[in-house]
């Protein structure tokens, strides 16, 4: 973890616990279960999060173009703040950073209102949308407009799993917070895809295959 990644974690953390604090004073509502989509969303979504974090400051180190490191940039700023927002809440509701079961448990039979079951895993056993350690590996080693098209297709793939996660989220978790949070990262994901996709075609590439 290069020192970039770990200050904006340590920040994020830090903006993101006294986030949760706030709310904890306001006694908005119960605070949600252990297998909750709640706590299911927070934990996991930290976990999509963090990686895209870590591969915006890989990219972000590789090229030289203005509008890929604004960008990335950005996904690495806003998604460091998200992360610890979510740090926070957990911490409020005297829940663990790690659940039950396996990841995505959470949405297991809620998926089928956006077109698709997004709960499943890899075969890896990752989340989907989640670069492989093989696949951080080889952007690690790419340079100039490689390593942009790489970045851009992982991301993009990355956002399209992201999207379904907070859509259950923002109907089911019966959490104001955690609602609000979701349609941001939804409005926020739906037009950095679009961004990328125009910044794929450009550069003559395309999305990976999903």
């Amino acid at each position: 973890m290069t020192p970039k990644v770990v200050l904006a974690v340590v920040v994020a953390l830090a903006l993101g616990l006294l986030g949760g604090l706030s709310l904890s004073r306001t006694g908005e509502g119960d605070h949600p279960g252990d297998r909750s989509v709640a706590a299911g969303f927070a934990r996991d979504m930290q976990t999509h999060h963090d990686q895209a974090v870590q591969m915006s400051w890989i990219i972000y180190d590789r090229t030289d173009d203005r509008l890929v490191r604004s960008l990335a940039y950005d996904i690495a700023r806003t998604q460091s703040h998200q992360s610890g927002q979510m740090a926070g809440w957990l911490q409020v509701w005297g829940l663990s950073p790690t659940g039950p079961g396996q990841p995505m448990d959470w949405m297991k039979g809620l998926g089928h209102d956006h077109g698709s079951e997004p709960s499943e895993l890899t075969d890896e056993g990752l989340m989907p949308g989640m670069a492989s350690q093989e696949e951080i590996t080889k952007l690690e080693g790419m340079r100039g407009k490689e390593a942009e098209i790489y970045f851009l297709q992982l991301m993009i793939r990355h956002h399209n799993a992201g999207v379904p996660m907070a859509e259950v989220a923002r109907d089911y978790s019966q959490n104001e917070a955690v609602e609000t949070l979701a349609q941001s990262i939804i409005n926020s994901q739906t037009t950095e895809v679009e961004t990328m996709t125009t910044m794929l075609e450009e550069r003559g590439a395309q999305p990976m295959p999903e």
